[in-house]
């Protein structure tokens, strides 16, 4: 038997236990509408808030073209987004003199960071980021 993981964004709102629900538990609405129920147990085993999250959900969002940021960075306004991969055209000596002129330059997926003064810059995590459980889906 295979073993799987998954990750998906939901709605929900804690919902007590009924006449048609025995014990309290979580109404959930999938992004295609889809709504079911889910024991309390099962559901916070499974899912955590997207103000809360760990770098391996925000790296799952940020794959999904999102944006994330850290509630612990000092910084207003800063957030990581994934940059895919594409060209550009050929802009500097070194890249005339290797790719030649009015060539396009490949470059791989990487993350950037918006800063506090609207620049941007490529970005590599630190192992504190890494390890945060406080990082929050901002679309």
């Amino acid at each position: 038997m295979k073993t799987y993981i998954g990750t998906k964004i939901i709605s929900a709102v804690p919902s007590v236990g009924g006449r048609d629900v025995p014990v309290s538990g979580y109404a959930v609405t999938y992004s295609d509408g889809y709504e079911s129920w889910s024991p309390k147990e099962a559901f916070e085993a499974a899912y955590q808030p997207t103000d809360a999250m760990s770098f391996g959900h925000a790296i799952v969002m940020l794959k999904a073209g999102k944006r994330v940021a850290r509630a612990g960075w000092n910084g207003k306004g800063m957030f990581v987004y994934l940059v895919p991969p594409a060209s550009y055209p050929v802009q500097t000596g070194a890249a005339k003199a290797f790719f030649g002129e009015n060539s396009l330059v490949p470059y791989n997926a990487y993350l950037a960071i918006k800063n506090v003064d609207d620049t941007v810059s490529t970005w590599v995590p630190s192992i504190n980021d890494v390890l945060a459980d406080d990082w929050t889906l901002l679309d």
